[in-house]
């Protein structure tokens, strides 16, 4: 049996489609139910409750679109682009999004500019079920937090209009997704190495992988593999790699800023299917990854490998958030959608990608014995196991690297964050990109 307590069970009509049935009832009162039932397709498809959803690519997927559409009946217009595009188009704009998809580093800078409103806990179905790691900042007493922006420090919305940890009445996000990045390297090129031991950020600045090295093109995100890769190496000291000082920042990008004039890195990606592309051609060996892209590849029969760095992860969560522009039937739809996410079946889905979902007790149904065991608990695979892709992304007897959920986050370096210094390490990065 699955390691995890018993669940309700759940009924997604029941929990989900309450503007339908608002409306039938509506209709019964005013006696003109039954006249229009056989009528109800064409009516409904005409009152549809349009969602426009504007994140990454990372979640904002064909087949969780269509099922959330059949479930909820509404209409859902995703718009993915990459994770930098996003947060510029929702900070400049709440107007042009009414749901907005991404991690928790973009909370500050959406907040800040006005761009999201307060989210109420008590019409969140399934706030209760919501673990500690969003709450608290980690799953078990003996957990390091991370440096950074761990969820919990700007999750609730505090009277004085700020954001930080004592739990209040409103938040700024609603936890969802979640993970732990590292980066991939094939196996075919550079050797297998043993997860917390030997595998290390600093592989990414290593000479002999010079010209052959990928790296994700956010600077709240890359910068802190680099960050991580550059202090391993003893190129650089940070008194705190959660906060770096502006002249941290200086000595940080002038290593970095001469090695890629030396031709280091091969590329910087913006989506998770460029940076399988990277993979695929050749063109990296080793490159900041998010896991979906380490599944599409072992789909492919590519063997990349997800490391386990020695030391530590870089922790990011998702965030689901409330546009301010957004009211009326669009606000009741986008709380149905929120509820959605954590009714089960999305969080099975996205586990199969290996991602974590806040709720996981309510998402191990929907999973078989086997998927569960793996992606949740670090057990070797009882059987292939497919992505969701429908290509086998897992085989018979591999462990997920970094053992279970658990043991993962308990190992987070450092949490993709929003720095006081933001804004120069955004004047910094765009001088490396473009050195």
């Amino acid at each position: 049996m699955k390691e995890t307590p018993e669940a309700p069970p759940s009924s997604t009509n029941e929990e989900v489609d309450l503007s339908k049935r608002r409306t039938f009832s509506t209709l019964g009162k005013l006696g003109i139910a039954a006249g229009l039932a056989g009528k109800a397709p064409f009516v409904f498809a005409k009152q549809k409750t349009k969602l426009r959803i504007l994140g990454t690519h990372v979640t904002l997927q064909e087949e969780l679109r269509q099922q959330a559409m059949s479930d909820l009946g509404i209409e859902l217009e995703f718009e993915p682009k990459g994770s930098a595009a996003v947060l510029q188009k929702a900070s400049m704009n709440p107007g042009a999004f009414d749901l907005y998809e991404q991690w928790s580093n973009s909370i500050r800078v959406l907040w800040r500019s006005g761009s999201i409103q307060a989210i109420e806990k008590k019409r969140l179905n399934h706030w209760g079920e919501i673990n500690s790691l969003t709450k608290t900042g980690k799953l078990t007493p003996q957990a390091k937090i991370g440096a950074g922006d761990a969820p919990h420090k700007i999750l609730n919305v505090q009277g004085n209009g700020q954001l930080g940890p004592p739990s209040t009445d409103l938040i700024s996000f609603m936890p969802y997704v979640h993970n732990v990045d590292s980066f991939g390297y094939n196996t075919n090129v550079i050797p297998k190495g043993v997860p917390y031991e030997t595998e290390s950020w600093g592989w990414l600045l290593d000479e002999k992988y010079h010209g052959k090295v990928g790296i994700v093109n956010a600077p709240t995100i890359g910068l802190f593999d680099l960050a991580l890769a550059a202090q391993t190496r003893g190129l650089v000291s940070f008194k705190d790699i959660g906060s770096l000082t502006k002249k941290e920042l200086d000595n940080l990008f002038q290593v970095l800023i001469n090695m890629k004039k030396r031709g280091h890195f091969s590329g910087f990606w913006t989506s998770v299917p460029e940076s399988v592309d990277f993979m695929a051609t050749d063109r990296v060996v080793i490159e900041s990854m998010f896991s979906p892209a380490v599944s599409a590849l072992n789909g492919k029969n590519i063997p990349v490998t997800y490391a386990a760095p020695k030391e530590g992860y870089r922790g990011w969560h998702g965030v689901m958030c409330l546009s301010s522009a957004t009211q009326g039937k669009q606000k009741d739809a986008a709380y149905d959608y929120m509820n959605w996410w954590l009714s089960g079946w999305p969080g099975a889905f996205i586990a199969r990608q290996g991602y974590y979902i806040s709720n996981p007790e309510r998402s191990a149904k929907h999973l078989s014995q086997e998927e569960w065991d793996y992606w949740y608990q670090g057990k070797p695979a009882a059987t292939e196991l497919k992505g969701t892709d429908g290509k086998i992304s897992v085989k018979k007897g591999e462990i997920r690297t970094g053992g279970s959920y658990t043991k993962r986050f308990s190992n987070v370096a450092v949490w993709n964050s929003v720095m006081e210094t933001y804004d120069y390490s955004l004047q910094k990065w765009y001088e490396f990109i473009s050195a």
